[in-house]
């Protein structure tokens, strides 16, 4: 599985990389913005995007938007990832597109599954 981590703050990504590849054994690429993360998208159409809400410049709903809006990515399923989550927020980010909803912190050794659960719920 092709995944693709959108998250401005590095150490978060050198973290869920690592488990993304050595845990998850998938192949995982990064950007540091929306804007480097759709142009990647773009060109690689990963098979699952990892997306950051808190993100200076553009945050994560309008790229979300952005993502559904393009023909190429709009059936890519798309994992919020955010501390900032309240209880009941889930369904809300579903609605808006989102394939579900992953809480920061995250656990390394469970991401690679959490992940997996997600993107096979939105093929049943």
């Amino acid at each position: 599985m092709k995944v693709l981590l959108i998250d401005d703050e590095e150490d978060i990504r050198k973290v869920a990389l690592l488990s993304l590849e050595a845990v998850g054994k998938f192949q995982a690429r990064c950007a540091a913005s929306a804007a480097e993360g759709l142009a990647a998208a773009k060109d690689e159409r990963p098979d699952v995007i990892l997306l950051d809400m808190m993100m200076p410049l553009v945050d994560g709903l309008t790229a979300l938007t952005q993502f559904r809006q393009t023909p190429q990515l709009a059936t890519v399923p798309v994992i919020i990832m955010s501390a900032r989550i309240q209880a009941g927020e889930q369904e809300h980010w579903i609605q808006k597109g989102a394939a579900g909803v992953i809480r920061k912190p995250f656990d390394p050794m469970t991401l690679p599954n959490e992940v997996r659960r997600i993107v096979e719920g939105t093929r049943s």
